[in-house]
């Protein structure tokens, strides 16, 4: 056999990059652990394993059903609790609490109070911050994606990764940078692993990013990609079918906002062929926002 070769810079920064990109950004020790030299026993602790029972010898009797205990005889079990401090996935009460929390707060600082003490989101306790907002309050264009990401996560602020960057990029393009639009994500916190919400999550979040879109009131709605435009849009559609044609978002107290699905920049960052199509549907954006003052 070989012996094992060195380990080099390269392979570390692999290492690196792939550990960063699964959402792995904490070290649980300061020394690096071998989980599997602490499971394999040593040899001077293994212990022979007993002889088996010769062949003729089982088998002889056939095995007897266990007896039953007499359930009657016995206390009632006590109901099942989780550990303390255990996310737990949120229930319909938790959902309840979440409309009657959006329903409630009268500004968006209030909103964002009502969010940092909600607890009914399993999210929360695998987040470090809430991603809130960025951008101005009173601007006529509001902008709302997914979910944050790694580094949204650690500045506490929506699209300020590689994705933000090209979306500022794109705002630049019909003139406009985050002191004319507001930017936001239907779940304020960040998923582990930047993985896919599931759909619960998503629900027990609507509440809070339609009242944020309320606030805010906005002359022109941008859905970034398919999962924002299916919650705020109520729609089963592919963003590809759906990017493109203006469509409407109803607050809960009946106002229309034009809306507009386009592709989420972290897709045109993965295929920059479509670039040209989100392209199109920030100039549909721009002239409806010069049609609109």
């Amino acid at each position: 056999m070989t012996a094992a070769s060195p380990i080099t810079r390269s392979d570390l920064a692999d290492l690196l990059a792939f550990y960063a990109s699964a959402g792995v950004d904490d070290a649980l020790e300061d020394a690096p652990v071998n989980r599997f030299a602490e499971a394999a026993p040593k040899p001077a602790e293994r212990t022979p394993m007993a002889a088996a029972p010769a062949r003729e010898n089982v088998q002889q009797q056939p095995p007897s059903a266990p007896s039953r205990p007499d359930m009657s005889r016995l206390p009632d079990a006590p109901p099942a609790r989780a550990p303390a401090g255990a996310a737990t996935v949120p229930d319909e009460a938790q959902a309840a609490l979440a409309r009657q929390l959006a329903a409630t707060a009268s500004t968006l600082e209030q909103l964002r109070q009502h969010m940092a003490a909600f607890d009914g989101c399993n999210l929360k306790f695998t987040a470090k911050n809430l991603v809130f907002a960025d951008g101005n309050p009173n601007a006529d264009l509001m902008l709302v994606g997914e979910a944050p990401g790694r580094d949204e996560d650690l500045e506490g602020l929506p699209f300020v990764g590689r994705s933000g960057r090209l979306l500022d990029r794109m705002l630049a393009a019909i003139g406009l940078d985050r002191t004319s639009a507001y930017i936001a994500n239907v779940i304020p916190w960040r998923p582990p692993g930047n993985r896919t919400p599931t759909p619960h999550e998503t629900e027990i979040c609507r509440p809070f990013i339609e009242r944020q879109i309320e606030l805010v009131n906005p002359k022109v709605l941008v859905n970034l990609g398919g999962p924002s435009a299916k919650t705020l849009l109520n729609t089963t559609e592919g963003i590809l079918r759906l990017r493109g044609n203006w469509r409407v978002h109803t607050t809960a107290s009946g106002t229309a906002i034009p809306a507009m699905p386009t592709l989420h920049p972290a897709y045109l960052l993965r295929t920059p062929a479509h670039k040209k199509l989100a392209w199109r549907d920030f100039l549909e954006v721009k002239a409806k926002l010069r049609a609109l003052t």
